[in-house]
């Protein structure tokens, strides 16, 4: 029976995962979710499970080294999967201190909470038996590895070159990750996914962002031409790989998770506004973003061959069903696109 700590389980890709976790497995006897609850944590969420008896919420930063300490120290984890980040490439811009300390900070200090608790030790790096099933799972991105040209693909060898405050931290992060391994032996894995789109987005991010302005008639921000190139991954998909790599990967061992969809952006508004029925007239083309890297794409066959995983979503099927949700849910998205985020969103498009 499995003991997780998750963290940034209200956000979007962890509170799909929590979801995922407790309704797939029957081996998960405790999963705590550790969330700031910063603008895109949202306990709504997960109303799904939070009367589960396994599940528990702890409201606190990853940073705060007492609270993760007595966590450990309460619940006796095994397993920790890391989602907790700061995460919008134009919000690092804005304020990359914030990236940083979170991302690079908050990830060495749940390392070292899970390597006292797990009591590792240098010295057992060429022995220690992993048969207890203890890891740490590094959720990662695929904009640590910079941008490509119009041919090739990520793999897991491909150096990393990140090219904003955001891509720095995580990449920052990820080598943390890699040098605790290799000091201490700490039992790990890094997974970078490509761009993940799904229910509980929030409207900050393209899919969504164009989905509720479209319904809302209101004008479709695109950066440049629109032909930054993106391979797309329903977070379905990229929660069963996580849970393959829990079960299944190979301690030290990065793996890239794709979902063999690229799309341009331009492309993927279009699709939106015809599915929705509307103008593309709507489309509005603003000032790139400093940094923005022109093409992404992901090589998945080490995951794929080594673990069995494949992504079962086209993008047209995902992106329809995404749509649907969004149309059936606009209630949860009026709720949380106030405050904060509608003070962020006039920022960064205010002559729009």
């Amino acid at each position: 029976m499995k003991r997780v700590l998750v963290t940034g389980g209200a956000g979007f890709i962890g509170s799909n995962f929590v979801q995922y976790m407790l309704s797939n497995k029957e081996n998960i006897e405790l999963l705590v979710n550790l969330d700031a609850l910063t603008y895109a944590g949202n306990l709504e969420n997960l109303t799904a499970v939070q009367n589960d008896k396994r599940y528990k919420f702890v409201k606190s930063d990853i940073r705060k080294k007492e609270i993760v300490e007595k966590l450990f120290c309460e619940y006796d984890f095994d397993t920790v999967v890391h989602f907790a980040a700061e995460s919008h490439v134009d919000r690092s811009i804005e304020e990359p201190e914030l990236f940083l300390t979170t991302n690079i900070v908050g990830t060495q200090t749940l390392l070292d909470a899970a390597k006292r608790h797990w009591k590792i030790h240098p010295n057992d790096k060429y022995s220690r038996d992993y048969r207890d099933g203890v890891k740490y799972l590094q959720v990662s991105t695929d904009e640590v590895y910079g941008a490509l040209g119009e041919t090739g693909m990520f793999t897991e060898t491909t150096p990393l070159s990140p090219n904003s405050p955001y891509s720095a931290s995580k990449a920052s992060a990820d080598l943390i990750v890699r040098a605790y391994h290799e000091t201490y032996g700490m039992p790990v894995n890094i997974t970078r996914c490509s761009n993940n789109y799904g229910p509980y987005q929030f409207p900050e991010k393209l899919i969504p962002l164009m989905i509720h302005n479209a319904i809302n008639d209101k004008a479709l921000p695109v950066y440049g031409d629109g032909m930054q190139i993106r391979d797309w991954l329903h977070v379905s998909d990229h929660c069963y790989a996580i849970a393959k790599v829990l079960e299944e990967g190979k301690i030290g061992e990065v793996y890239n998770i794709g979902g063999n969809n690229e799309k341009a952006n331009i492309e993927i508004v279009r699709l939106i506004l015809a599915e929705l029925g509307k103008p593309e007239s709507l489309i509005t083309y603003v000032k790139d973003r400093p940094g923005h890297d022109r093409r992404y794409a992901i090589d998945n066959k080490k995951i794929t061959t080594e673990l069995g995983w494949a992504p079962i979503y086209t993008f047209e099927q995902g992106v329809k069903e995404t749509i649907k949700w969004y149309l059936e849910n606009m209630e949860w998205v009026k709720r949380i696109t106030t405050g904060d985020y509608m003070n962020y969103y006039k920022s960064m498009y205010e002559n729009i």
